[in-house]
């Protein structure tokens, strides 16, 4: 019961930290507007890692890398924990099992993204429906953008209803059960 718990614990802080790096490296590379409340909110949350980070690591044109690199880092220890609590023996395992570590790390960080992408869409979807001039639409406009614009170029309205939330819900949900989960439950195996 107390591994649950700590467990549970570790997976919402760290989980909750790696979204606000992810957030800050994807708001900087769709140009979300920086003086927005959730952008300077995103922004004051991870300043305390990200300003030291930057100083080594620097960003790559609109891509923040030390905030990816954070995002990285936080999901390989969130990973590194939850073996700590079950007792592996991470001293003498093979290289193989921090390989294992490592990809389950990425494919966190890949399902991080798949669900920001997903709950940006049905927020937008609801606030344009509800107060389309909410102070976090722009916010939630350049996240959507890179996925909603493609497909809005290519498929009409329907009657008035601007389908392609539904196609990217469809597709993020495509992703999540034929990509993601395979992998990771191949990755736990070698556990």
């Amino acid at each position: 019961m107390f591994m649950q718990a700590m467990e549970f614990l570790l997976g919402t802080l760290l989980g909750l930290l790696t979204l606000a790096f992810l957030l800050r490296c994807y708001l900087q590379l769709t140009g979300a507007p920086f003086h927005n409340p959730l952008s300077q909110a995103i922004v004051s949350l991870t300043n305390f890692a990200v300003r030291p980070v930057r100083r080594i690591v620097p960003s790559i044109g609109w891509l923040d890398t030390a905030s990816l690199l954070l995002a990285l880092l936080t999901q390989l220890a969130f990973q590194l924990s939850v073996l700590w609590l079950h007792d592996f023996p991470l001293l003498v395992a093979d290289p193989q099992v921090y390989l294992a570590l490592l990809g389950l790390a990425v494919l966190g960080i890949l399902k991080l993204t798949l669900y920001i992408i997903l709950y940006a869409v049905i927020l937008q979807a609801v606030l344009s429906w509800l107060n389309p001039h909410t102070p976090i639409a722009p916010v939630l406009d350049s996240l959507t953008r890179p996925f909603l614009g493609p497909l809005r170029r290519r498929m009409p309205y329907t009657a008035g209803v601007d389908l392609t939330p539904l196609i990217v819900f469809i597709l993020v949900e495509l992703l999540l059960m034929l990509l993601v989960a395979p992998l990771e439950q191949q990755l736990m195996q070698l556990f």
